[in-house]
């Protein structure tokens, strides 16, 4: 049999590829890719068809062609990516394969939709409206309140997302980034759909303060499996939120990360998440209530994968692969959780890229397990918050928890990088 991936490129996924490659081989099963204009992702391949991933039904057609040419019968659909979860919807259910339905595939990325049924389930989370001109993002806003946080119906990573703080810096920003959301999304497969049915709009919410945590789940027969929980140890107060540092297993205190398991549980029902991985954020108010900002039919992305695995044991890219060919996937955690954490580096400035310094002696450290440096010499980088991912990223473990941020601080400090027109650090 075979497995087939959909996928949108993005260089931080290689050791997806290397992993769903083991685990095909290991069963002598064959691994297929349909994406638009594949490079090294098909040296993992058996074989890929070309498919406009932000078409839904061009993908079909050419996932389709590939079935009929392929010796082995398709039967699993995964993607980790998340432009790519309605095309993988469409693609299993023209299959008839198991994967979320596409409805439950849009309203995971539509986050206007989603804000409305988590209302709809009662969830806690942020006060939110949308609007399409300055004077009714004024209007919304008074009845939010300041500080809210703009951004689009679509997009992953925290990019074309925006803090304000008044109404003076909401009308400054408020087209600018509307305009520059919508424009830079364009590929994403549902944009001229959201575009038409919000009419150009933006989604304002409520700023909540409070720390921010990341929850990595594994649905199997509509029952939600918590694998783990990353703390975010930086403050992520804007204006810009820039993902840089993930830690596990959690330092919240056992009551707090019942509350957690239940809510996301609540949040897969309320969007209609029945099977497969999922990435689930939420903030903690100073009063302690849980405020959800959004779940992903998807895994997390980056290196997520591998501090999960490292610190639980559970392998959530097998998992998802076993649901997708119907096997039932091992979800029991070891006995003890390793700390483990990754993060991810990010420009100054935008630019041009001279060089990156400072790898060889980063990769060195003991506790760094993978250090991945996207950019080439003279490739272009950009700033939040325009961009959905840093430069590049590590994986690192410790000995204890506490360990991890002196880690992070030394791969911080280390890895630099120099752009034209003088030096950028990030």
């Amino acid at each position: 049999m075979a497995i087939l991936l959909i996928h949108s490129s993005n260089v931080s996924r290689r050791q997806h590829f290397a992993h769903i490659r083991r685990y095909a081989a290991d069963r002598g099963e064959r691994f297929l890719l349909a994406m638009s204009d594949p490079g090294w992702e098909t040296e993992f391949v058996d074989a890929f068809a070309h498919a406009d991933t932000s078409d839904l039904a061009a993908t079909v057609r050419a996932v389709a062609a590939l079935a009929e040419a392929e010796p082995q019968p398709i039967r699993g659909v995964v993607t980790f990516s998340e432009h790519s979860v309605p095309a993988a919807a469409a693609v299993a259910a023209h299959l008839g394969l198991p994967f979320v339905d596409p409805s439950t595939a849009e309203i995971a990325r539509d986050k206007y939709a989603m804000r409305q049924a988590f209302e709809g389930a009662g969830l806690e989370q942020p006060a939110f409206g949308i609007a399409a001109t300055v004077d009714a993002a004024l209007d919304r806003a008074r009845r939010i309140g300041y500080p809210l946080v703009l951004k689009p119906f679509i997009g992953g990573g925290s990019s074309h997302i925006r803090r304000v703080d008044g109404p003076t810096e909401l009308a400054e920003h408020f087209e600018a980034l509307r305009d520059r959301a919508w424009h830079d999304l364009a590929y994403d497969p549902l944009h001229q759909v959201l575009l038409e049915k919000y009419q150009g709009a933006c989604l304002l919410e409520e700023f909540v303060v409070g720390e921010e945590i990341s929850v990595e789940s594994v649905v199997a027969d509509g029952h939600t499996h918590v694998v783990a929980i990353h703390d975010k140890p930086l403050p992520a107060n804007g204006p810009y939120f820039e993902e840089y540092f993930y830690a596990t297993p959690t330092c919240l205190p056992p009551e707090t990360v019942a509350r957690i398991r239940h809510a996301t549980a609540a949040a897969h029902r309320a969007v209609g998440i029945d099977i497969g991985g999922t990435h689930t954020e939420f903030r903690i108010r100073p009063d302690g209530r849980l405020s959800i900002l959004e779940t992903a039919a998807r895994i997390g992305g980056g290196p997520l994968f591998q501090s999960v695995l490292t610190s639980t044991g559970v392998d959530m890219i097998h998992a998802v692969l076993d649901l997708s060919l119907g096997r039932t996937p091992r979800l029991t955690p070891k006995a003890v959780s390793t700390p483990a954490g990754f993060c991810q580096f990010f420009a100054e400035r935008a630019g041009k890229v001279r060089a990156v310094h400072g790898e060889a002696a980063a990769a060195a450290h003991p506790h760094v397990r993978e250090l991945m440096i996207y950019p080439e010499p003279g490739d272009a980088v950009d700033v939040a918050p325009f961009i959905f991912q840093g430069y590049g990223h590590a994986f690192f473990t410790a000995d204890t928890y506490e360990g991890l941020t002196g880690v992070f601080a030394m791969l911080q400090k280390t890895i630099r990088l120099e752009l034209d027109q003088g030096d950028g650090h990030g």
